[in-house]
């Protein structure tokens, strides 16, 4: 027996490892197993490319058994390549140096390429300790005939010393803490392998005692082996093997959904990254879509090995509802979640992933039934990304889809761009809460008569997006709801027409005052006598409701332009009024109306309904 002593600062390093390295205890089991996934793929890489090794029995495999009485004891055996003592001092004697990663920089070509090894930074190992006292490694290597055993309790020191082992390979025995006896339960383990190493590509075996039947003289027991893991990642076969059902019984695995995903995205990635994404568009959006706390629908994979299914980061916040896997070989398996969130290699998959998406939705898009299916579901999500995602904006552009004044149906911008009138210049759209309010709102009149199609945009992100993008393929987009979107039907007889009624307008003003930014004459009414709209830098009624909503109670200062129609006969008729209270109600109650007609609110109700019943008794009166 020899005694040795941890290089480095170990009781510092360690104490790091155990209680600040991983988030979850259970993730020792998948250490474990993932060490045993590495000896195996290095013992099958060997018996392939050295003489000396070729004759060594390859019979790969991975097996778990448990003390189930007294839930003391845990042991993990796989019969891969295995250590001898000077190993076990390189290996696990010297924490963060894996050896892992030293087989890794000697493997070149293909076989480097091909190989499926895990760990790459030597501490995984060292995770056993969160749930041990004690931990014992007894291991044979392949080719040779002598067994050693490691000792330690993850504290200062180490013990190796001569052991007994029949076949070639490791088994990990651990001693539990009294407080983690959880981790020796059939139900447990199974759990826990299932959640991370399902699709490792070797065999792991669960072996137990199972009680058949009870009675005064005792138990009857039946020793039981159970393959609890999967072994293939049927997102690491060639998408040539792969039938539709394939990818829909998956789905249906990863997600618990009982219908069959809209599409799937399938991609792997070769080169300088590699990475694998097998990603797919539920028919129907999840509860939680809208929700700030939302579940992601993306799980990472690290040579298909489970990391996380909780990390928002994986994919822009605007593809949440995106459902599938990430698997890639260039990220450490320990990787923490600040460290994913600020890696460059992630950042670098995330991207490519979103725009392979994006790609996808504007194949998807070619199919006018389906996109509509997806974009009931979706659009208004997509639309967050025309906000937050500006390297991908034109794609997004694309995508999104709006009905108009002339299409029921959605229409795409380009759409609407093919579609414009000559000498039109300006993309028109109107904002608000309900398509029937909009479709029938006094501020289309005038581009209806001048068969000028406006986009009806009835999402309340519209209202925050929208104006944030400006132009479409260098056309401005503007809101019917702004002042200035009217300028371009301005003619001169309109000009004629503002001059005409100037006295009225200054009466207006005076009767207003405070209430109204500014009274105008309005290009843009055929039927009705006044709208409201916002001056071209002021946000629109229906924005101001919205941020009031979300607590800016400074928008309630934002005072709306009035607008009135010269041609409409209540107006041609104020010009006569001389009854200064008579001119003061039908001045407000025009506001008022516009206000209401806009979805606005009218702040003094009582004194809405006063004004009102005076011009009705007026007009009954004469």
């Amino acid at each position: 027996m020899s005694k040795h002593q941890f290089q480095t600062e170990v009781n510092q390093l360690l104490n790091l490892i155990i209680h600040s390295l991983y988030s979850h205890k259970e993730i020792f089991l998948r250490e474990l197993i993932s060490n045993a996934s590495d000896a195996l793929d290095k013992l099958r890489y060997m018996t392939l490319t050295s003489e000396k090794m070729k004759k060594v029995k390859m019979d790969p495999r991975i097996d778990i058994s448990f003390d189930d009485r007294n839930q003391t004891t845990l042991t993990i055996s796989d019969t891969g390549i295995g250590m001898n003592d000077q190993d076990l001092v390189e290996h696990l004697g010297t924490i963060a140096r894996s050896g892992t990663k030293n087989f890794l920089e000697k493997m070149t070509g293909d076989a480097k390429k091909d190989s499926n090894l895990i760990g790459k930074f030597g501490v995984g190992f060292y995770s056993i300790f969160m749930v041990s006292d004690k931990v014992e490694v007894i291991s044979r290597k392949a080719g040779e005939n002598k067994a050693y055993k490691w000792t330690s309790d993850g504290k200062s020191d180490y013990e190796i010393e001569d052991a007994e082992k029949e076949e070639h390979g490791t088994t990990v025995i651990l001693y539990l803490k009294k407080d983690e006896k959880e981790f020796a339960g059939r139900f447990k383990i199974e759990e826990i392998v299932k959640k991370y190493s399902n699709h490792i590509p070797f065999p792991v075996t669960l072996h137990y005692t199972e009680v058949k039947s009870a009675d005064e003289k005792g138990e009857k027991t039946e020793a039981r082996s159970e393959q609890i893991n999967s072994v293939t990642a049927l997102w690491m076969r060639p998408k040539s093997e792969l039938k539709e059902k394939d990818y829909n019984d998956f789905y249906r695995s990863i997600t618990m959904d009982t219908e069959d995903p809209l599409m799937h995205i399938h991609t792997h990635a070769e080169g300088k990254l590699e990475y694998t994404t097998l990603l797919y568009i539920p028919k129907k959006a999840p509860y939680d879509l809208f929700f700030i706390n939302y579940q992601p629908g993306v799980k990472l994979y690290i040579d298909r090995v489970f990391i996380t299914d909780d990390e928002k980061e994986l994919l822009p916040s605007y593809l949440r509802f995106i459902r599938g896997i990430i698997d890639s070989e260039d990220l450490p398996l320990n990787i923490s979640r600040e460290t994913l969130q600020q890696n460059r290699i992630m950042a670098n998959i995330r991207s490519a992933a979103t725009k392979k998406i994006l790609s996808e939705l504007q194949n998807l898009a070619k199919k006018k039934e389906k996109y509509t299916e997806f974009y009931d579901e979706f659009g208004k999500a997509l639309k967050e990304g025309l906000y937050h995602d500006f390297p991908n904006r034109e794609l997004l552009l694309d995508l999104v889809r709006f009905k108009s004044i002339q299409n029921k149906e959605y229409i795409s911008l380009d759409e609407y761009k093919k579609k414009m009138k000559k000498g039109q210049k300006t993309v028109y759209y109107i904002a608000g809460d309900k398509e029937d309010n909009l479709r029938n709102s006094p501020l289309l009149e005038a581009y209806k008569k001048e068969d000028i199609d406006v986009l009806l945009m009835t999402d309340e992100i519209d209202q925050i997006v929208i104006p944030s993008i400006g132009t479409y393929k260098d056309i401005p987009i503007k809101s019917v709801n702004q002042s200035d979107a009217a300028d371009d039907l301005k003619t001169e007889k309109d000009e004629k027409k503002e001059k005409a009624i100037d006295p009225l307008i200054k009466k207006i003003k005076e009767q207003l005052k405070d209430r109204v930014k500014d009274v105008k004459v309005s290009v843009r009414l055929n039927d009705s006598p006044s709208c409201v709209v916002a001056d071209k830098n002021d946000p629109t009624i229906q924005m101001q409701q919205m941020m009031r909503a979300m607590g800016q109670k400074g928008m309630m200062d934002v005072k709306p332009i009035l607008e009135i129609n010269p041609d409409h006969s209540i107006i041609k008729k104020m010009k006569k009024i001389t009854d200064d209270k008579l001119l003061s109600d039908i001045s407000n109650l025009l506001f008022e109306q516009a206000i209401i007609a806009e979805g606005g609110e009218v702040k003094d109700r009582v004194l809405f309904a006063k004004r009102l019943n005076n011009v009705i008794l007026k007009a009954i009166s004469t």
